[in-house]
């Protein structure tokens, strides 16, 4: 049986016992399928967290399309001011099973 393709591991979290893994994220038909731990005292820290994602999303689209790192931003940034204002999907959040 195979099972999801995985990303490596960042290299700097290996050997580390202090690391922790905050999010998982998967595409399954099209749609977006999460796993998280809250791991953050304050909910601001979740909005960094989306900052850094987008801004390696936004370097690896300038690496590897026409985009430059600045037009991927924007681009991301507008989707993400979109779907807060008129979500196209709100899903549903479960609590973790055991």
């Amino acid at each position: 049986m195979s099972g999801p393709r995985e990303q490596p591991l960042p290299p700097d979290v290996i050997g580390r016992d202090d690391a922790v893994e905050v999010l998982r994220a998967f595409v399954v038909d099209g749609g977006l399928s999460i796993a998280f731990t809250r791991a953050f005292e304050e909910p601001d820290m979740w909005g960094m967290l989306l900052v850094d994602i987008a801004r390696h999303a936004a370097r690896a689209f300038s690496r590897e399309t026409d985009l430059s790192e600045q037009e991927a931003l924007a681009r991301i940034v507008d989707m993400f001011q979109a779907e807060l204002a008129r979500p196209s999907d709100l899903g549903e959040t479960s609590s973790r099973t055991q």
